[in-house]
């Protein structure tokens, strides 16, 4: 392909996109920098299975042992890619940064559509924030387990030092995310080779290094079922499924840069589809690798000094010259997982912001001059997750609430609008995009939400079935207190949202684009908005712009 006309492409794609935004109600702000890899890249990297699966394997290994790390995974990532298909079918239909409190409201009554929206939005507000949070919160412990293997124990972590390194980092990916789109876009290639190769260097080094006598056998690695608590065995496995489900989670990502990506309409829903599905791959083989090399005693993996149990893994196969190598670039990698959701937090932010539903919305929606992002939204993201970060002070499970905050607040945000498309199916104009499940679109919704129910009631419950006020578990406190206040916000006498808040506010004068009127393209065919007011069309023809059926680009 010549460059004229790739330029030429390029330029369509681009017309096309534009379009397709202000059939949705919005003006194009943002650089569409994304190309469809590095799309696919930011939900991949905030994956980041390898880090990912370090920072949660505490769930999986005292809740099932061996059978929960690979049988558990094998199950939820299925159920998991499930739900990436119904996300991936809304996104296709309507590819904006708002994404899912965008489609709570298009695809519900009239009578719920406000209160809904408003719910997905602050359920989505605060699960990007909280993952943000849980994500940095797993690099400082990383790091803190780095400084113990380099010292030989003799470093002491403590809660102030690896909250200290926390808000280091959660300063460091504000100030990332506050570049330019085109190099937050092109940042996305060296997140996916790094990730790829770091799950290659685990499945195919760990083994060959592990020494024989902590080499497990094909009975233990896929069939020893172990208990270290006291919950019932049926009732512990499913509690196992949080390492997976934290791990495989924030896959919404690209619908939040939506508005940056070329080619929004397939590339997004594609983005979703085959990050869920590469990261369930890889993440059963990595845990397979693991259960294979981390021996029998899993107790001694559970309250290893170090923090984590993979970190301890590793030092009993690698030693501590090998861990200490390949845990710098799992830490690298955790790092750049922080950033992309730091991106995609504040992008959503910045989608509620400019529907005014955020306290400060005015401030919060502003585009800087130089760098042409929401740089406002970053850093109101990151002094909302150092807040978070602060609960580690409240205690450990305290801390670790903000893991279960980031999948449920995420869960319910995904669920409604999932379930809208189709309790009001015959109200709502439901019109598919390019990407389309077809007669499979209605189990697949039944599956997802049925998941995603379970998953998050399940989640609320502490490790043990002895819970006390040290050991229960907070994700009902801090999530419920987040609602709550969200909801006396949007009650509020006079001043709440119930009086003003009319879901998404359309910032193209005089078009709110809800149906388009679009065929193939073909010679002489014209494309046409139907505008709120009469009289208003706009007409476009096929020489300069691409319909979203067009499945080529």
């Amino acid at each position: 392909m010549s460059s004229d006309v790739r330029k030429q492409r390029t330029a369509a794609i681009a017309k096309a996109d534009e379009r397709l935004l202000a059939e949705l109600g919005y003006k194009q702000e943002f650089q569409r920098a994304f190309t469809p890899l590095e799309v696919f890249g930011i939900a991949f990297s905030i994956v980041g299975l390898v880090p990912s699966i370090a920072s949660v394997l505490f769930y999986s290994v005292p809740n099932g042992g061996p059978v929960a790390m690979v049988w558990g995974w094998a199950i939820a990532s299925i159920c998991i890619f499930v739900v990436g298909l119904s996300l991936a079918e809304l996104a296709s239909a309507a590819p904006t940064s708002g994404g899912l409190y965008f489609w709570a409201y298009s695809y519900s009554s009239p009578k719920w559509r406000n209160l809904l929206a408003w719910i997905v939005g602050y359920a989505n507000t605060i699960g990007t924030i909280a993952a943000v949070a849980s994500i940095d919160w797993g690099a400082a412990v990383q790091i803190m387990a780095a400084a113990s293997i380099g010292t030989n124990g003799s470093f002491t972590k403590t809660d102030r030092k690896t909250f200290g390194v926390y808000v280091a980092l959660v300063l460091s990916h504000a100030a990332v995310c506050s570049l330019a789109t085109r190099i937050l876009a092109r940042l996305q290639n060296v997140y996916i080779a790094l990730n790829i190769l770091l799950c290659l260097a685990i499945i195919i080094v760990l083994p060959i290094a592990t020494p024989s006598e902590l080499k497990n056998s094909a009975s233990y690695a896929l069939g020893d079922f172990t208990n270290l608590y006291d919950w019932p065995s049926g009732f512990a496995f499913i509690l196992s499924f949080m390492a997976p489900v934290w791990t495989i989670c924030s896959f919404d990502s690209p619908v939040h840069i939506s508005e940056e990506a070329s080619n929004a309409a397939t590339a997004v829903p594609w983005a979703i589809v085959w990050a869920t599905s590469i990261a369930g791959i890889f993440g059963l083989a990595v845990n397979v690798a693991l259960a294979f090399c981390m021996g029998h005693d899993l107790d001694g993996l559970m309250s290893s000094s170090l923090g984590q149990p993979m970190a301890q893994i590793f030092l009993n196969s690698f030693g501590q010259n090998g861990t200490l190598i390949m845990w710098s670039f799992i830490i690298l990698t955790q790092y750049m997982m922080g950033s992309s959701m730091m991106l995609a937090a504040s992008r959503q932010s910045f989608a509620f912001a400019r529907d005014g539903a955020l306290p400060f919305s005015g401030w919060l929606y502003r585009m800087n001059r130089s760098t042409k992002t929401p740089v406002n939204t970053v850093w109101f993201c990151a002094v909302g997750s150092i807040l978070l970060g602060a609960l580690v002070f409240a205690g450990t499970q305290a801390i670790n609430a903000v893991f279960s905050i980031s999948i449920t607040a995420l869960y319910l945000a995904y669920s409604i609008p999932i379930a809208a498309r189709w309790i009001w199916r015959k109200d709502n104009g439901w019109t598919p995009g390019a990407f389309s499940l077809g007669a499979w679109s209605g189990p697949c919704a039944f599956v997802s939400v049925s998941w995603m129910t379970l998953t998050s009631i399940v989640f609320f419950f502490p490790t043990t079935m002895q819970a006390s006020a040290s050991n229960m578990n907070y994700t009902v406190v801090v999530l419920g207190g987040g609602f709550i206040l969200s909801l006396v916000w949007y009650y509020l006498p006079v001043y709440g949202g119930v009086h003003w808040f009319e879901g998404p506010r359309p910032t193209v004068g005089g078009y709110v684009a809800r149906e388009w009127v679009a065929p193939r393209d073909v010679e002489g065919v014209v494309h046409t908005f139907k505008p709120e007011k009469e009289g208003t069309n706009i007409e476009v023809t096929s020489e300069t712009v691409l319909t979203r059926g067009d499945r080529d680009l």
